[in-house]
């Protein structure tokens, strides 16, 4: 960076000096391209300053910091990476700080400078210390896929690494109820030969034989409701469950993850507008609000209703929606 600042050294001061003009405070992206136009059209001179390598990096700047007489800015490069340098202005010496370094310097903006030894810090650094992590830009979007993959390795190269989803399936209850296993499967070695005997018993099953018909049989062997309302689905639940136990790859584990029933509330937050149940029609951002959230609620638990089913539950789903308060209701219901 201090090699891109010397090729311009003047045109830089100019342009970094009206950042500086404009006060303490935070510019947007747009607020530091706008300036380099407004100087390159005010001098024509300043041509140089357009085609230079700072200027080709400030394209990729997402915020700058203005304390005089420094200007700090954030830079994402690339998508995922994030880089922060200090620049001052009068000497253009430039100084590459920690992400810790640049948020401190953003709060001088509201706090000043810090000079308390002692300040609050929250280190969340434990809760993930041992969390994989993508390397990769293209990761990004893909989280569950690139957890899914980075667990199925695992557990292919260690096989004591199946014990923690043992123990989930084991404990994996909703309203008191247990779901998917019971206290008769103990170990992993327990859970492979009992998917064996209700893989036998269900072969010999009408595919559409529903659960209640098998309920009794299947909780002999270990297995509780949440794998499917029919023989059919029950079955392909078996066979994802022993594919893992074998030879976990990616989309198996997805898959059976993905089939276990565990979302049964939700909370919906709506920040738009009167919602109540009486008193709010021709209230001002109303309907087209409450006929939107409605819509979605009753699709939602439409969907939601129908995955539990196809489980063989019997529970009703239940969703909030939180809306915000409204000092002045009116009468309405909406507080």
């Amino acid at each position: 960076m201090q090699d891109t600042l010397s090729s311009c050294r003047n045109e830089l001061i100019s342009l970094l000096s009206r950042y500086i003009a404009r006060g303490n405070g935070i510019l947007q992206p747009h607020d530091l391209q706008d300036e380099v136009e407004k100087i390159v059209k005010e001098d024509e001179g300043m041509q140089k300053l357009k085609d230079s390598p700072f200027v080709k990096e400030l394209e990729s700047a997402k915020e700058a910091i203005v304390l005089p007489p420094f200007v700090s800015i954030a830079f994402r490069p690339s998508p995922g990476v994030w880089e922060y340098v200090r620049v001052n202005v009068f000497e253009l010496n430039v100084d590459n700080l920690s992400v810790a370094e640049y948020l401190q310097f953003k709060e001088e903006l509201v706090d000043g400078e810090c000079t308390d030894n002692y300040v609050l810090e929250l280190d969340f650094e434990p809760f993930n210390a041992t969390f994989p992590r993508p390397t990769r830009s293209s990761s990004i979007g893909n989280g569950v896929q690139f957890l899914n993959r980075h667990l199925s390795s695992f557990m292919f190269h260690n096989k004591e690494s199946l014990d923690p989803l043992l123990a989930f399936l084991r404990t994996h209850k909703y309203d008191g109820y247990a779901m998917m296993l019971n206290d008769r499967i103990h170990n992993i070695s327990k859970l492979q030969s009992s998917l064996a005997k209700a893989e036998e018993f269900l072969s010999k099953l009408s595919p559409n034989t529903p659960y209640s018909d098998f309920e009794y049989e299947l909780q002999g062997m270990g297995f509780e409701r949440g794998w499917g309302d029919t023989a059919e689905r029950v079955s392909k639940m078996v066979h994802l469950l022993l594919d893992i136990l074998q030879a976990p790859d990616p989309n198996t584990l997805e898959t059976f993850l993905g089939r276990i029933p565990m979302a049964f509330n939700v909370v919906i937050v709506s920040p738009h507008g009167y919602f109540g149940q009486a008193n709010v029609l021709g209230l001002p951002d109303t309907a087209g609000q409450i006929v939107y959230i409605l819509d979605q609620v009753r699709a939602l638990e439409h969907e939601m209703l129908l995955r539990i089913q196809k489980q063989g539950l019997d529970v009703s789903p239940k969703i909030l929606i939180v809306t915000r308060l409204i000092p002045e209701a009116q009468g309405t219901t909406c507080n």
